[in-house]
């Protein structure tokens, strides 16, 4: 009978591998708590380590959109502000 691979999510992985980090415990007791092969474990660890880099480097691109529509939405308060002063003017010229 043949027995199917057992799927871990990523919530899962990162639980673990965070686990191992902190070195609370030692590979064999969290690979007991876990049920998961202590060799897996270093895997998901090392892996941890290495794509960590990857979230904070994804918030950079965000803080620089914001930054962009920032400048685009105090230009468009500069128009505006413009456009109202132009138009008070117009109406007091008119006598209104």
């Amino acid at each position: 009978m043949k027995k199917t691979r057992r799927k871990f999510t990523a919530a899962f992985k990162a639980k673990v591998a965070l686990e191992a980090l902190k070195e609370r415990e030692t590979l064999a007791a969290l690979s007991a708590r876990f049920e998961v092969h202590a060799n897996q474990i270093s895997l998901w660890k090392q892996e941890f380590l290495t794509n960590s880099e990857l979230v904070f480097s994804s918030t950079e691109g965000k803080e620089k959109e914001e930054q962009v529509n920032l400048d685009a939405l105090y230009a468009k308060i500069g128009q505006l502000e413009m456009e109202r002063d132009f138009l008070k003017k117009s109406l007091k010229k008119t006598g209104l």
